[in-house]
């Protein structure tokens, strides 16, 4: 039997097409995982912690202060 050009040329552009679709859809799907299993530890970590105890991070004003690279350099002359 003859190999038909269009017909392998047709089925390679739908076998991109269905791939593409495939790969978005398994990225969609390890998104919404992640997202689900982020959300139930954070409700299991608040159920087993108090509310007071929650770290708040570090303000703006208790942030250690760095120098910029060209100040730095001038200290040093």
């Amino acid at each position: 039997m003859a190999k038909n050009p269009y017909m392998s040329a047709w089925l390679s552009a739908a076998n991109k097409v269905v791939n593409t679709a495939r790969g978005q859809a398994m990225a969609a799907g390890k998104a919404e995982a992640r997202r689900s299993q982020k959300d139930a530890t954070s409700a299991w970590f608040d159920l087993w912690t108090s509310p007071g105890s929650k770290s708040k991070g570090r303000s703006a004003g208790n942030r250690k202060r760095t120098t910029s690279s060209s100040t730095a350099r001038a200290k040093r002359r």
